[in-house]
């Protein structure tokens, strides 16, 4: 059964503790899906002036993306409810000479912001992890004034997205962690565009308008595949990092194996990825 208190609590411990490594992986990611901060900042709009707010925004790029559009009329609320993580966004603003970006601490759930205090929002892969969507949803929904637009994105399914269902399914496998519970948060939770429909218009938002947004992750070779997962998924690493030093060695090469058709002939891999864009208002 799924218990959604232990779940934050866990999370947050778990995004609090990984919270240098996206710092140190920064650049990195942002290589392989800055085009990602470029389709919310475009399909967003902000306008000089405005008041933007990023939702579980780790490291911050998105938000300062927009920070630089709304210029120094105008205001981004840089918001991740992991301290750690608001600590390193604001550190990435202060190495970009960022002005009008504010840094906060919120619970996307039940945000310390007043009605239509925002003219819109986004949020990059947060939603799909949340403990309860549908909620996050209603109260970005309260925060942002009427027609004003949210952009996020989260991950399709396993199937286009072997980069991480690789790792997750080894584990599953060797009965380290359950399978996925339907409708419980995960990288893969929203998926279904049927479900991103069911909830961003039960959140009062419009009809959605989903975009197929594909791309690929590249890795020097099989140390960095495995950093990446350790350094950076959340609860993946978790789980391996909490077992046996013979044991994490066992599912090392477990993973390697399962990733060997990705493997280039330099040693290096490329797996592809996708995810969905989604706008409302």
């Amino acid at each position: 059964m799924f218990d959604p208190d232990a779940y934050r609590e866990q999370s947050l411990a778990s995004w609090d503790r990984m919270a240098t490594n996206w710092e140190g992986r920064r650049e990195w990611l942002l290589g392989m899906t800055g085009h990602i901060n470029d389709w919310a900042r475009e399909r967003a709009d902000p306008q000089p002036g405005q008041t933007f707010l990023d939702i579980a925004a780790g490291p911050g790029d998105l938000g300062l993306d927009i920070a630089e559009l709304v210029g120094d009329e105008g205001k981004v609320i840089s918001s991740d409810f992991s301290p750690e993580m608001v600590e390193v966004a604001r550190r990435t603003g202060e190495g970009r000479g960022a002005t009008n970006v504010e840094f906060r601490v919120l619970d996307a759930e039940k945000m310390d912001l007043a009605d239509d205090s925002v003219d819109g929002a986004v949020c990059r892969f947060g939603y799909m992890l949340m403990a309860d969507p549908a909620q996050a949803l209603k109260d970005t929904r309260r925060v942002v004034k009427d027609g004003g637009p949210l952009a996020f994105v989260v991950w399709r399914g396993p199937e286009l997205n072997p980069w991480f269902a690789i790792p997750g399914m080894t584990l599953v496998q060797r009965e380290l962690i359950p399978p996925p519970e339907p409708g419980g948060p995960g990288i893969a939770a929203l998926a279904d565009r049927e479900r991103i429909h069911e909830l961003v218009t039960a959140a009062g938002f419009s009809e959605p308008e989903l975009d197929e947004i594909a791309f690929e992750f590249h890795y020097a070779d099989a140390d960095d595949y495995w950093g990446s997962i350790l350094e950076l998924a959340g609860p993946l690493a978790q789980a391996i990092q909490s077992q046996p030093e013979d044991e994490r060695d066992v599912i090392k090469a477990a993973v390697a194996e399962n990733v060997a058709e990705f493997k280039k002939d330099d040693g290096s891999y490329t797996m592809p990825a996708a995810c969905w864009g989604v706008l409302t208002r």
